[in-house]
């Protein structure tokens, strides 16, 4: 960051930025790239550029990131609706709910002009689209004059699972948006890479949408090392996943299959007495962080954890998992019993 080359991206001069545009273009093998300042950012600049008028619609799963998390940007600012389809536990849309969706052009209809999907998705668990579904989701797409945008925030976590080359998954899309930071660790930034034709779109709406930096190239610098080191090294996040996933399913109190931790995101549930919010508190005290998610407790392993913080991390949850939660709050039983923090 301290030797990056910088200049006025607005004006498309610095030089570190259009670096990193042009090697994460080459890398998931798009014809342009662009950074934006987050993924929230680059999802809603890339369906706006594919659902470009006002009353159209995009399907989405409704364990979908852009439906759950991005505050409705896709509708609010855009006048696009959600046609929102059920997610199957490992993060598919089913084809022929698709094919039912996809509305007739008639003046009583939205018109669907495109599919957003996601891998790893974060809800499900950090679950893998599977190579062959994305192929066949893409020709039934293709066939239907659909776009398809991939919401690819951990998509290299994605690759490594498969062991496949990003460009397998990045070619059963139109556009992916991909964090630098999460899993690849940089500071900040994501990036959306698509045709020159839509990039150059994304481009004059990641401005509208106050998008537009100066010498960002500070950013781009260590952009450029989660890109061209960060991405070779996922592999150790998987493996320390699996093990807090295979020490979690053994432990009192809690309920996890590790054959369900694909990647590098944990989720697993406790039994009552024990609350997810309470066991995130209780871990919290033993300088584990973790996060209540869709009814049960999160983890997930990046390049700042290492194998020793993951046995750590193991070892405190099988205190907090055996031990009464009101003892480990320093409370009386009563206290916990009528409506303390653990009373919910």
């Amino acid at each position: 960051m301290l030797q990056a080359e910088v200049g006025d991206d607005v004006y498309g001069e610095d030089p570190e930025i259009n670096r990193l545009q042009e090697e994460a273009a080459r890398l998931v093998g798009k014809e342009a790239a662009l950074y934006v300042c987050s993924g929230t950012m680059g999802n809603l600049s890339a369906v706006l550029a594919h659902c470009n008028v006002r009353g159209s619609e995009v399907i989405v799963g409704d364990q979908s990131h852009v439906y759950q998390y991005e505050a409705s940007g896709i509708s609010v600012l855009g006048g696009i609706g959600f046609n929102v389809l059920r997610n199957t536990p490992d993060g598919q849309l089913l084809l022929d709910d698709i094919k039912q969706a996809i509305r007739p052009e008639d003046q009583h209809s939205a018109v669907t002009r495109c599919i957003c999907i996601e891998t790893t998705h974060n809800r499900c668990g950090g679950a893998v689209l599977p190579l062959p579904y994305l192929r066949d989701l893409y020709a039934l797409a293709q066939s239907k004059g659909l776009a398809v945008h991939m919401d690819g925030a951990r998509m290299f976590n994605a690759a490594t699972a498969l062991g496949a080359p990003i460009t397998e998954i990045t070619a059963c899309a139109d556009s992916v948006q991909f964090c630098l930071s999460k899993g690849l660790g940089a500071p900040a930034g994501s990036m959306v890479a698509g045709s020159k034709k839509f990039i150059a779109q994304v481009h004059k709406l990641r401005k509208m949408l106050g998008g537009g930096q100066r010498q960002i190239g500070v950013l781009a610098a260590p952009g450029r090392i989660a890109l061209n080191e960060m991405t070779n090294r996922l592999q150790e996040d998987h493996d320390n996943a699996q093990l807090l996933a295979k020490e979690i399913a053994t432990m009192p109190n809690a309920s996890l299959d590790p054959g369900t931790v694909q990647s590098n995101i944990i989720v697993f549930h406790v039994q009552y007495p024990y609350t997810p919010s309470a066991v995130v508190d209780a871990l919290k005290r033993q300088g584990v962080l973790a996060i209540p998610f869709k009814g049960g407790v999160r983890m997930v392993t990046h390049f700042d954890v290492s194998r020793e913080d993951c046995e750590a991390a193991c070892k405190a949850l099988k205190q907090v998992l055996s031990k009464p939660l009101a003892e480990q709050n320093g409370h009386a039983n009563g206290g916990a019993q009528n409506g303390g923090a653990y009373g919910h």
